[in-house]
């Protein structure tokens, strides 16, 4: 998303259009402030969408007009002019002054009266003294340099009402250049909108969104976006209308979708749509809050709005409607007719089954997670009617299919209460400490109850654990590859624990491992936070740097903490973002090696040494150094690094040895509790039976895991089934759209001669990733054989 933004403010065709896709990067952005401080210590700078110089991107447009003196009656156009306001007398050139706009060389040279007299009175033209002299250096000078404020806004709609467009340009210009806070933007934006002055009611709109989300909690600034008119509108934000009360809308639901801001901003949003695609979007949105604000009957007419111009997800709103006004039988048959008419998806099987009771409701369930595994709705459904059974082994079984895959807070708060149904205080213990891990903040039972008021009256039914019963529950859970309860014994060791630095930023790899990047940048950051040491320090701001695509900062981070004191961290750091970035292979292998073999000879535990010493092997394997690989490998398992039983399989294969691979990877399936990535490695290491056996059991233990979907519809078409083929990656790709499996399906598409479903997926591909080179060939080589 944030690259199709940058895109967007890149190829931005206005100024307005920039602001707008500026400020909604920037919106996106919040909290990453520290990643630019880190590359400014590093002597780069990040990419920021700061204030844009609104006045240098519209330039004023020169009238080349000219104005001919001529002489009235024979008599001779007198040189000067004087303006007299009030008791005080301003002498102009009155040339010069003519010159200012059409209107004054009318007065001044042309059939008026006025051009005949020497003395002209303008008390009554709102001007001042001062700001007339002001005006006259400007017809000499073109400047209006030392002008106050005030006299700006009183020159400003006197040039307005003289049509001196040269003046009310430079006014416009001064003042936007005043514009330094929301103030200032407030008091100006009025002026700027009544006098017609785009320079300066862009910049007012600049400082508003730069201010983002925080301007959206004034009311002045709420009503101006309210109340704003066409004409207003477009000297604010050009044509960026839609652009601007989509960016609105968004931070305004974000901030409380039920308030009267974000209802009348969604209401200018369907306004400003000029398409049917912009209409759906807006219709829907606007519905959705009438249905959380309770307005029914406005939520129906949008809901059916925004289903007439296409968006079909919009009959899950009408369906919901119907069934408050107590016609669930109504909801049922209008999502039978969509499943009915198209092919179905996960969603209508799951919001048809809020509409029926007992088998039906079961049968749509499982046809819902058959189609979209990722629904978490179906697992808790099921898992709570199992524990209301007393089918209590069943109901486990179930909520914990869908977090073997997803960390869903729901899901795990469901579990909690599992438990502490079946009085396990000390697994209840684990559950929350692991969702407030995820979520600091996070409330339960609806939003009644904080989570962390439920772990201290849990944590009083659970024996205490020393620190030293908090490192052998981490080394066991993490040996067994139980990333949740690794979790939550951190976050027991946090409340206690003098080196928080090291433990949160263990959290942050759990995080990552458990495909959670907002919450380990969140542990990583406080790691960085809770250093004891300078060197400790420089290594989590390498991680953060190396984390978010700068691995040469990162890399920076590592030898400056290495120049401080030899530590295992920092030459872990240096060694895993070297791997990475370095352009050659074979020269940088040898190096690598090196920093880990100085990693492993400083202090650290056993956790974070079995991870070198597996990283040590997977190098020694890509160098065909094999032995030592193995050597690597099985020290790594005998401190009991577990995962170290994939690499020596790998090993065993490499020596042709499949049968030995395939028993190593049996021991880790049966040691590890999250092992679908094993059954996937091991799938490796067999015939083809067993491998379908082993991919089944994966996609079961982990749907969103691509590989299995590939083999499977790859073995089809190699047996010329090639419509079963495309359906096994569709399979997939209705819930993930994956690039691997787009492109897949794109060559599949191509071989049976579908150009157009060809390049659909090509198109969905690039979108994900622009740059992918085989997809970007396919494209090319499709293209060639369209109609």
């Amino acid at each position: 998303m944030r690259r199709s933004l940058l895109a967007a403010w890149q190829n931005a065709s206005t100024v307005h259009e920039k602001l707008v896709f500026g400020a909604w990067l920037k919106y996106e952005k919040q909290g990453e402030e520290l990643i630019a401080d880190l590359l400014a210590t590093c002597g780069k700078c990040a990419q920021e969408f700061g204030t844009i110089d609104v006045s240098s991107q519209l330039p004023f447009e020169v009238n080349t007009s000219s104005y001919e003196t001529v002489s009235v009656n024979g008599n001779q156009i007198l040189k000067s002019v004087v303006f007299r306001i009030g008791e005080e007398k301003i002498v102009c050139d009155r040339q010069k002054i003519s010159s200012l706009s059409a209107p004054f060389h009318a007065m001044l040279n042309g059939c008026f009266s006025e051009s005949l007299c020497e003395d002209i009175d303008l008390s009554e033209n709102n001007i001042s003294a001062s700001g007339m002299k002001l005006i006259r250096e400007f017809s000499v000078t073109g400047s209006l340099s030392g002008a106050r404020p005030h006299l700006l806004l009183e020159i400003l709609v006197f040039a307005n009402q003289f049509c001196c467009e040269r003046l009310k340009d430079a006014c416009d210009r001064i003042l936007a250049s005043l514009v330094l806070s929301r103030d200032d933007a407030v008091e100006l934006l009025e002026c700027a909108l009544e006098e017609n002055c785009r320079v300066l009611a862009a910049s007012c709109l600049q400082v508003f969104l730069n201010d983002l989300p925080n301007c959206i909690n004034d009311s002045r600034i709420v009503e101006i976006f309210r109340h704003a008119d066409r004409q207003q509108r477009f000297i604010m934000v050009g044509p960026a209308s839609f652009s601007l009360y989509c960016l609105l809308s968004e931070v305004a639901v974000n901030l409380d979708p039920r308030s009267d801001t974000t209802a009348c901003f969604l209401e200018r949003l369907a306004e400003f749509a000029e398409n049917d695609r912009q209409r759906m979007l807006a219709f829907h949105q606007l519905a959705c809050v009438r249905l959380m604000r309770k307005e029914y009957d406005e939520a129906e007419r949008l809901f059916e709005a925004a289903l007439k111009v296409g968006h079909l997800y919009s009959v899950t709103g009408l369906a919901r409607l119907a069934c408050i006004k107590g016609n669930k039988l109504w909801s049922y048959e209008k999502l039978s007719s969509v499943i009915s008419s198209m092919s179905p998806l996960g969603w209508m099987y799951q919001e048809r089954s809020l509409y029926c009771e007992g088998d039906k409701r079961w049968q749509d369930l499982e046809k819902t997670t058959e189609l979209d595994p990722t629904l978490t709705y179906p697992y808790m459904f099921r898992a709570a009617s199992m524990m209301r059974n007393e089918n209590v082994q069943a109901a486990l079984a179930e909520i914990n299919r869908i977090l073997g895959f997803k960390l869903a807070l729901e899901c795990l708060e469901l579990r909690f209460c599992f438990y502490l149904a079946l009085e396990d205080y000390q697994s209840a213990l684990c559950d929350v400490q692991a969702i407030l891990t995820l979520s600091p903040e996070y409330r339960m039972f609806e939003g009644r109850v904080a989570a962390s008021q439920l772990r201290t009256l849990v944590r009083e039914h659970v024996q205490n654990w020393t620190t030293a019963d908090c490192w052998l529950q981490l080394y066991d859970r993490w040996s067994s590859v139980d990333d949740i309860g690794s979790l939550s014994v951190i976050y027991q060791m946090l409340e206690s624990d003098s080196a928080k630095g090291v433990l949160y930023f263990r959290q942050s790899l759990l995080l990552l491992r458990l495909n959670c990047p907002e919450a380990a940048m969140r542990s990583l950051q406080l790691a960085r936070q809770h250093a004891s040491s300078d060197h400790e320090q420089l290594v989590y701001e390498g991680w953060i740097l190396y984390d978010t695509g700068h691995c040469e900062e990162g890399l920076r981070k590592a030898e400056e903490s290495i120049k401080i004191k030899r530590s295992f961290e920092a030459f872990f750091l240096k060694a895993y973002a070297l791997a990475d970035s370095s352009q050659d292979p074979s020269c940088s292998s040898s190096t690598v090696i090196s920093l880990l073999d100085d990693a492993l000879k400083c202090p650290s535990d056993r956790l974070r040494k079995g991870q070198a010493l597996n990283n040590l092997g997977s190098v020694y394997v890509d160098c065909g150094k094999l032995d030592l690989a193995a050597e690597c490998y099985t020290e790594a398992l005998n401190i009991r690094h577990t995962r170290a039983h994939q690499g020596l399989a790998r090993v065993h294969s490499m020596k042709n040895n499949k049968s030995a691979a395939y028993e190593e990877m049996t021991r880790l399936i049966e040691k590890a509790q999250n092992n679908a990535s094993a059954y996937e490695k091991r799938s490796e290491y067999c015939d083809r039976e067993l491998t379908k056996a082993d991919l089944e059991m994966v996609t079961r233990l982990d749907p969103l895991r691509v590989y299995p979907y590939r083999y499977r519809a790859a073995v089809l078409m190699d047996s010329h089934k090639e419509q079963e083929a495309i359906a096994e990656l569709s399979r997939a790709i209705a819930f993930k759209a994956d690039v691997h499996l787009l492109h897949l399906r794109a060559a599949f598409h191509e071989h049976i001669g579908d150009v157009l479903g060809a390049l659909r997926d090509c198109r969905a591909a690039l979108s994900v990733d622009p740059s992918h080179q085989e997809m970007l060939e396919l494209q090319s080589r499709v293209n060639s054989h369209e109609p």
